[in-house]
């Protein structure tokens, strides 16, 4: 079939190749086709890489060879209905990878586990997940996992911070009961008694089975089978907590507030160190709800709450009128007045011109010139404003919602 065009499509397990061979032609051209085609698919079906992947992994320009990942079945389907006429091989990997011996599912086993924009420990922190929770595992490269969190984040974290499961392991796991740690520091312990030896740090929100209890003290399991004892005052069923949470504005200010003074830490979503938008997560979360993670991301979710003039500049007074404490400000680096600046922070409002947020530590500003805490909201822009309690929207959900948690 030389000088004409061999056309094949090979699929199986979330795998397709397309091929096409066209009489040993190489040219750079072909590459901008198939990058046109995987950026248009990307935009459509995942705009987003820090929740949906569609990413081409590979180019072998002089070979016409291409590889492309995806997390999004709809985007593989899309390319291969629209791949028409381009001379190229392209291999497109539905994610998670079929060489995982089907343990898909991970659970934290630390305190704190730190996630990372690349497979490799010295590369930019992009959030962190707690001990306990229920995470996606999509990719394994070396000693690290790519997973996907309950509120959709995806990043890499090292193999040794959670315990890979398959589904009925995970399943198991689950249908355990569970107690969350709830003060703001402390460790277990191997015996019931303060004198033994510490098994792990725990911090608030971590979450473990509860295997029973010994005097003032809870017997745990760990993900990866460690056995530890927590004290009681120090923890709560997993049921209890839920069943305990108010999210009212007084009851998630007064969690914002036990964060203050924090360091501020880039990538941090626990007391342990908070950057903005992992201070308002860990505030919501403290209420039971799980939020979006980033600011850039949390301004696209709730209810709009008018804080701008006719020209989409901020207003003040009307900001004092309209703005109701637990809200969200949102806010746009330097001095920008562009409405549609790109959101680099966010605040929680607490009433009466201030709000609390975390900008190298934990701390309380106000929005008013005459304040004497004003001087950290002068050098920012805000942009916009959204409202969370009573908002009718799934980018909101309560822990008891999202099929991450199992609540026993």
């Amino acid at each position: 079939m030389t000088n004409k065009l061999r056309y094949a499509i090979l699929s199986c397990a979330g795998f397709f190749m397309i091929n096409h061979a066209f009489s040993q032609q190489v040219d750079s051209t072909i590459y901008y086709q198939v990058k046109e085609l995987q950026e248009n698919v990307r935009k459509e079906f995942a705009p987003d890489k820090r929740t949906k992947i569609f990413a081409l992994t590979k180019t072998v320009v002089a070979e016409n060879e291409y590889e492309i990942e995806t997390t999004e079945p709809a985007a593989k389907a899309a390319f291969e209905q629209r791949f028409k006429n381009i001379p190229a091989k392209v291999a497109v990997t539905l994610l998670p990878e079929q060489n995982l011996g089907n343990k898909w599912v991970g659970i934290v086993n630390l305190s704190v586990a730190n996630m990372r924009t690349k497979p490799d420990h010295a590369a930019e922190m992009a959030s962190q997940v707690l001990m306990g929770t229920q995470v996606d595992i999509l990719q394994k490269d070396r000693g690290d996992y790519r997973i996907r969190t309950p509120e959709g984040y995806i990043a890499w974290i090292p193999t040794s911070s959670i315990t890979a499961m398959t589904k009925e392991e995970a399943k198991q796991w689950n249908e355990q009961p569970k107690i969350i740690y709830t003060s703001e520091f402390g460790k277990s312990l191997s015996e019931p008694n303060t004198q033994s030896q510490r098994v792990s740090d725990l911090v608030y929100g971590d979450i473990l089975v509860l295997k029973g209890e010994k005097n003032n003290y809870f017997e745990v399991s760990y993900p990866d089978g460690r056995k530890a004892y927590i004290k009681k005052d120090e923890a709560l069923s997993l049921k209890k907590w839920i069943d305990s949470r108010n999210p009212t504005a007084e009851n998630l200010i007064s969690s914002a507030k036990t964060m203050l003074g924090l360091p501020y830490l880039w990538g941090g979503t626990s007391v342990k160190g908070v950057d903005c938008s992992g201070f308002t997560k860990t505030a919501y979360f403290m209420n039971g709800y799980v939020i979006p993670r980033d600011a850039s991301q949390q301004v696209l979710a709730g209810e709009t709450v008018d804080i701008l003039d006719s020209e989409g500049h901020f207003d003040p007074e009307k900001a004092l009128k309209n703005l109701k404490p637990a809200d969200l400000l949102f806010f746009a680096a330097g001095k920008n007045t562009n409405p549609n600046a790109r959101v680099t922070h966010v605040a929680i409002y607490m009433g009466n011109g201030t709000f609390i947020h975390a900008a190298g530590s934990v701390r309380i500003n106000s929005m008013l010139k005459d304040a004497a805490n004003y001087d950290d909201f002068q050098t920012r822009t805000v942009v916009a404003a959204k409202r969370y309690l009573g908002a009718n929207d799934a980018q909101i959900q309560q822990v008891q919602h999202n099929s991450y948690y199992s609540i026993k």
